[in-house]
């Protein structure tokens, strides 16, 4: 059963109900973090074009300000773009991110989740989509969304609603 929507402005090829790909990123510590680390956590998963452009910084932000109320939906936050881990390392610290960045440098995991510009602003190419995923402690994609315009956010509502839910749903098993 599915217990969150999906909120797709485009044709993707993973949909609500599928197996997040795995995959292994660097984090702003320069260690290896695959998506299996977070078995048995929910996961909310961010894609995001660049460090320190406006929207983006508003976007996670707006998580870190509100990092508490995903914490007591008992999930973990992950953002990735594809910058540097060396801009990472510096933008989680100028904006004190209580929540891992992780480097999609070679835009292999953006590509894979269906959150990769062709052509972004100023041409530039292969840039992370603005895009949410909510992913269960058993690695399936309970809620997608993935953002053509850039400057729009993701609903936030809907990912803590989904959260919600996977936890209700948890509670009627036991």
């Amino acid at each position: 059963m599915h217990v969150c929507k999906t909120l797709t402005k485009i044709c993707m090829s993973l949909k609500t109900g599928d197996a997040a790909p795995d995959f292994k990123l660097f984090n702003t510590q320069k260690k290896e973090v695959r998506l299996n680390d977070f078995k048995g956590k929910n996961l909310v998963l961010l894609f995001y074009p660049f460090a320190f452009s406006g929207t983006c910084t508003k976007e996670l932000c707006n998580m870190r300000d509100n990092f508490s109320a995903y914490n007591n939906l008992n999930a973990e936050i992950l953002g990735i773009s594809t910058d540097s881990i060396f801009t990472l390392i510096k933008y989680k610290e100028d904006q004190k991110l209580n929540f891992e960045l992780l480097s999609d440098f070679n835009k292999e995991v953006s590509k894979e989740y269906g959150s990769l510009y062709d052509n972004f602003i100023f041409e530039t190419k292969g840039v992370s989509k603005r895009s949410a995923f909510v992913i269960d402690k058993e690695g399936i994609i309970k809620y997608s969304e993935i953002l053509e315009n850039a400057s729009e956010q993701p609903n936030y509502e809907a990912i803590q609603d989904c959260l919600k839910k996977i936890s209700h749903e948890l509670h009627e098993k036991h």
